[in-house]
């Protein structure tokens, strides 16, 4: 088993990535730090949240059968 601490400064990022978490069917745990409350988020947090959202949605499709996704080496090899 591996350990992976995150470290998380906004709510919609911790959103993000428990919904990753859950989508790929890993358990977590939680731990609230008290300095961590009330933080608001800048655009760029925002866009990643979005990309994060839209990525974990794909993930749904892709488990359900409904989309076929990009092979990894076709992706690099258009970069």
């Amino acid at each position: 088993m591996t350990t992976l601490i995150v470290n998380i400064k906004n709510k919609k990022t911790e959103k993000a990535i428990k919904a990753i978490l859950d989508a790929f069917g890993l358990d977590y745990n939680i731990e609230q730090h008290p300095d961590s409350a009330g933080k608001s988020t800048h655009k760029s947090e925002e866009l990643i949240y979005n990309r994060l959202k839209k990525s974990i949605e794909e993930i749904k499709l892709y488990k359900e059968g409904k989309i076929e996704l990009q092979d990894a080496n076709v992706f690099l090899a258009e970069l």
